[in-house]
């Protein structure tokens, strides 16, 4: 059964997850379940990152669905995509947040804005959409998206094989001076021990990234260890 719209983009996921290291370390700290009345979409106050073949399918949810998109209240430019660092990349358009839809420890040193898609209240319009035509609620969404908290990190000096992992306030690889990271610093991806371990928080995204690939993430993760 296809989970997602984004046929070419999950290929290269999947390649990526079927020979990836598994942190389970990372996945046996504490951090805390999404929910939109604590954080207000946080995580999407930048839009996201796409794929060539993601861009064209936002696009054309855009132009199908202009009318769906207005009645969840969403003024949508008529382009949703902008190009950025320099032309090289993709990601959905933003807009300039108003106050109250900000979540009360927003990170200072996030912009105060909101992907286009994200109506006042925090909530996706086009996972409202998907669910609304009847598909699963993540099939028409970015894999960007409904995979954060999660970080694949990729091939380089330190590792031979991509890693499946969480990232900490420490490793946050988006860490710079005066830019503290990114997954670390939304709610979601905090660690925090009010919380429960992140395998079974992220459950769902796990076993649907596990479904792509082939592979049984969330059941390698649950397994007993092996003395």
């Amino acid at each position: 059964m296809q989970v997602t719209a984004y046929n070419e983009t999950a290929e290269v996921l999947r390649e990526q997850v079927r020979e990836a290291l598994l942190d389970h370390e990372a996945f046996e700290q504490k951090i805390r379940a999404c929910e939109l009345e604590r954080c207000r979409a946080t995580c999407c106050h930048d839009g996201v990152y796409l794929s060539q073949e993601e861009a064209e399918g936002v696009k054309r949810l855009l132009a199908d669905h202009k009318k769906d998109f207005a009645t969840y209240g969403l003024k949508l430019p008529d382009d949703p995509i902008i190009s950025t660092r320099g032309g090289r990349s993709l990601k959905t358009a933003i807009r300039e947040a108003e106050p109250d839809e900000l979540a009360k420890d927003f990170p200072r040193h996030f912009p105060k804005t909101r992907c286009v898609f994200l109506d006042k209240e925090g909530r996706c319009g086009i996972q409202m959409l998907s669910v609304e035509k009847g598909r699963s609620a993540w099939f028409d969404k970015p894999l960007t998206c409904w995979i954060h908290p999660i970080v694949i990190l990729p091939v380089s000096g330190e590792r031979s094989r991509p890693l499946i992992t969480l990232v900490s306030p420490e490793s946050d690889p988006q860490k710079g001076e005066g830019y503290p990271g990114f997954a670390s610093c939304t709610h979601c991806g905090r660690p925090d021990e009010g919380g429960k371990k992140a395998r079974q928080v992220l459950a769902a995204e796990l076993e649907m990234l596990g479904e792509i690939a082939g592979r049984n993430l969330l059941g390698e993760l649950n397994a007993e260890p092996l003395y």
